[in-house]
């Protein structure tokens, strides 16, 4: 199952730009590295800005270099699709995302591990690197593949008919995840400097034959692996030896998931 996630992960991405292009009203014009910049709907360019608001269908030039010295904000229903093609976008602070809003950072080719193809150039990859932190509150998709979070992952309420993973990323604080309802959820191929806390998460994938599952797979921990409600049933993948590894201790429902 986890393999025949990993592939069906980047159908989405795909359906979602596809969509986002066809209300696209063109590209932008780049903007100065002193000007907010607010996208409607369409292309977001390369260039550098203070700040990057996203109230509309919005997706990223392909192989854009984009540089926000503030915030990146997903506004309430809005879209942000830079996981269906090849980016450089760093971040100087933090990214959030608000209620109903789908948001999918990085993609790569497929390696050692699942990776998540681009849509466009599929042997592409991006290179998202987020200074702060990632905060979404009652998204409705959120994809994070192969990113570099300096800060805390922290994604609270929220889920739809998309799967979330959360997959192949470096983050050095911690993660928490609570009061989740995706199609599915799977935290997947981590590197994660402080504590890993999921709590409350239930997937609800109509084609797993009342397996719907958490996946919680080979992440490198440095800290705690905290697991709490989590269903309708729980994970640790389907590769021989996929422990996690933890730095501290597994609490509750994950701690068969990890090495001795």
């Amino acid at each position: 199952m986890l393999m025949r996630k990993s592939v069906w992960l980047a159908i989405p991405g795909s359906l979602a730009l596809a969509g986002a292009l066809a209300v696209s009203p063109g590209p932008a014009t780049a903007a100065g590295s002193s000007t907010a910049y607010t996208c409607t709907g369409g292309d977001i360019p390369s260039g550098s800005y203070s700040s990057i608001t996203v109230t509309g269908m919005c997706d990223v030039v392909p192989d854009a270099v984009i540089n926000v010295a503030g915030n990146l904000n997903v506004a309430t229903g809005a879209f942000f699709d830079a996981q269906s093609a090849p980016s450089t976008i760093t971040v100087g602070k933090n990214v959030t995302a608000a209620a109903g809003s789908l948001m999918g950072l990085g993609c790569q080719p497929d390696g050692v591990h699942a990776g998540h193809p681009c849509a466009i150039e599929p042997d592409g990859h991006s290179v998202i690197t987020v200074d702060g932190n990632i905060t979404t509150t009652d998204a409705d998709t959120v994809l994070l593949n192969g990113i570099t979070v300096k800060g805390n992952v922290t994604l609270t309420g929220g889920g739809g008919v998309y799967p979330w993973p959360i997959k192949n990323n470096t983050i050095g604080g911690n993660v928490t995840a609570s009061g989740i309802t995706p199609e599915w959820f799977g935290l997947l191929f981590n590197h994660i400097g402080g504590n890993a806390t999921l709590t409350n998460i239930t997937s609800t994938d109509p084609e797993d034959e009342g397996f719907a599952s958490v996946n919680v797979v080979l992440n490198t921990i440095g800290r705690n692996l905290n697991c709490n409600g989590l269903g309708p049933r729980l994970s640790g993948g389907f590769i021989p030896g996929a422990v996690n590894v933890v730095g501290g201790k597994a609490t509750g429902q994950c701690v068969g998931l990890v090495g001795g």
